[in-house]
């Protein structure tokens, strides 16, 4: 799943958690966060969220290219181990 949001927030948190899970129950088991720009504590909470669901559905979520901000955010609550991060992907170049 890609997520297109350029914030997440808790103006849009309950939204993205929605469209995280339905994702996740479709089989997804990665998310791409790269489009992110704007982050607040609510962030966190939707991806510990998701990573539950996948969790609970006996599988791995790589959520990938996570902003610095959220980096930032995750780190600081402790959650650097509880959540699954993997590298910005490098855009395919023609």
């Amino acid at each position: 799943m890609v997520l297109n949001e350029q914030e997440l927030n808790l103006r849009n948190a309950v939204a993205a958690k929605r469209a995280g899970l339905h994702a996740i129950a479709a089989g997804a088991d990665s998310i791409d966060l790269s489009a992110l720009t704007t982050v607040d504590s609510s962030a966190v909470a939707v991806l510990l969220a998701w990573v539950r669901a996948a969790q609970a559905a006996n599988r791995d979520l790589t959520l990938i290219g996570a902003p610095a901000n959220l980096l930032s955010l995750i780190s600081l609550y402790g959650f650097d181990d509880i959540l699954s991060l993997a590298a910005t992907p490098v855009p395919e170049r023609h």
